[in-house]
């Protein structure tokens, strides 16, 4: 009898064991795919502003993939993030803005409008308003002489917000090698739930 009692105990002891490990190599799982999936397929933000408003609202919360650019092009339209160029070293800062235009297109901005390659721009998510050059007394990081031709391997960036967005028209073309994501889905507040 006292045989069979260690033989059960034991039995025991190897399935509380057998729960722990498996307990254990489910949360390293866990870990390791939200890690991956973090670095190289989703981000969250929160955004901070109103510079894409009304499209992207203060305090919205977005997914932004990474995927779309390992294997393809920035294009026009897109909705991206990326790191902020005017940032010290070892500071960062992420921003989200509209793709206006790609390396090789010229860009031009006048009488409130904006031209891609002498066509103005049709751009129903400003909602009409005017798009201006900064004034001779804003902090810009780089002057721009217009029409100007974007360089091959960076994009124009602008928000949809137009009198309240520090975008391309203060810091210049994007270089692409500083996208972090494209936006992928808008998912809270759930009211404001959108695909892009």
């Amino acid at each position: 009898m006292q045989f069979a009692y260690r033989g059960q105990h034991a039995k025991n002891d190897n399935r509380l064991l057998k729960s722990v490990l498996g307990l254990i190599i489910m949360v390293v799982a866990v870990v390791l795919l939200s890690t991956f999936l973090h670095n190289y397929v989703f981000q969250a933000y929160q955004i901070p502003s109103s510079s894409m408003s009304p499209t992207i609202r203060v305090n919205d919360m977005l997914l932004s993939e990474k995927l779309s650019y390992a294997f393809g092009e920035v294009k026009q339209g897109d909705i991206v993030t990326f790191y902020d160029q005017t940032m010290a070293i070892g500071e960062e800062k992420t921003l989200i803005k509209r793709v206006i235009a790609v390396g090789g297109q010229t860009i031009d901005i006048h009488d409130g409008n904006v031209y891609v390659d002498g066509v103005m721009l049709d751009e129903p998510y400003t909602h009409g308003l005017r798009t201006m050059l900064p004034s001779s007394s804003a902090e810009v990081s780089v002057q721009i002489t217009y029409p100007y031709t974007i360089p091959e391997g960076y994009f124009w960036a602008m928000g949809d917000n137009r009198t309240n967005s520090q975008d391309s028209r203060y810091f210049g073309a994007v270089p692409q090698s500083a996208l972090t994501g494209k936006a992928f889905v808008l998912y809270w507040p759930f009211e404001h739930f959108v695909f892009f």
